[in-house]
């Protein structure tokens, strides 16, 4: 067995589970010549949902009758809520840009993870079909990396993702002092390495912060870029596929880590991460928070 037909036997496998968390009825995981699929059924509706690992990648395909209610929850599910609509000349985007995003920011545990895409119209309609909308109306995990690997394969290599795993955020948060300043200078970046790929003269972003906060972090290859600070930027295409890559690279480093710890590290930073933090800082001791924690948080302090 390969690593993409154990990746998509993977795959079956949590859909089935998350499904039966949702109520659904599944029937039996079977195996075809290039697939794993599973029957799911709701009253007289019945649909197939198939993860294929021929070729060089696992997709994802839901057959059944479109219409109906059952089809759309369950597409729902695995793609998330459409962003737009199809007709790509009712978006008011530019018809090329960087879009920025970041996950992270308000995570005690974990990295803070910066992306950015570049898209034009072709790739826009095209991202659109795939489900790419504001990571944080994308119900699962599951669903964040196949659309991940659709945006991956639609933009080809113009995309970037920088990584301020904890020790260096630490690092680095010690000479900036401020969590803006410090998501300048990774959104600057991010729009660097893409620029350095592709010429773009405009980038919109979520608006965290003054824009001086990422105009001061560009290099020469940036400073002439129009840059655009807004507020729920992720209704822009390329800021929303900014978004799912970052969750997507967020998510696997909480999954290396509760494979290296044997431990489940929470997100957020809720009384169930004050919890974690004590136990960790218990079991390791306390210097061993600042390689999986943001240690500027209150949380530190709590514990």
């Amino acid at each position: 067995m390969n690593s993409l037909e154990q990746s998509a036997e993977k795959m079956i496998k949590e859909y089935i589970e998350l499904f039966q968390g949702e109520g659904v009825i599944t029937g039996e995981k079977s195996r075809g010549p290039y697939n794993y699929a599973v029957k799911l059924s709701e009253g007289k509706t019945n649909l197939k949902l198939l993860v294929y690992f021929s070729k060089k990648r696992n997709k994802v395909v839901l057959q059944g009758n479109k219409e109906s209610q059952f089809y759309q929850r369950i597409h729902e599910i695995i793609f998330g809520p459409g962003l737009f609509t199809a007709d790509t000349d009712k978006l008011s985007e530019p018809e090329n840009y960087i879009g920025t995003d970041e996950s992270g920011k308000g995570d005690y545990f974990g990295p803070l993870i910066i992306a950015g895409v570049f898209v034009n119209n072709e790739s826009i309609a095209a991202l659109i079909r795939a489900g790419v909308k504001d990571s944080k109306e994308i119900k699962s995990d599951i669903a964040i990396k196949t659309i991940s690997k659709e945006i991956k394969k639609i933009v080809n290599n113009h995309y970037s993702l920088v990584g301020i795993h904890p020790e260096k955020y630490n690092e680095l948060y010690k000479n900036f002092r401020n969590v803006n300043r410090l998501l300048g200078w990774g959104h600057a970046k991010v729009l660097e390495n893409i620029l350095n790929k592709q010429e773009v003269a405009e980038a919109i972003s979520d608006k965290f912060g003054d824009e001086s906060y990422i105009r001061i972090s560009l290099q020469e290859k940036g400073r002439n870029i129009i840059l655009h600070q807004l507020t729920h930027a992720e209704r822009y295409t390329a800021v929303a596929a900014a978004s799912i890559l970052a969750r997507d690279r967020f998510n696997d480093w909480f999954a290396e880590k509760r494979k290296e710890l044997n431990f489940q590290l929470p997100k957020g930073a809720s009384s169930q991460v004050e919890e974690a933090a004590r136990q960790l800082k218990g079991l390791y001791g306390e210097e061993f928070l600042k390689s999986v924690a943001k240690l500027h948080f209150k949380t530190s302090k709590k514990i």
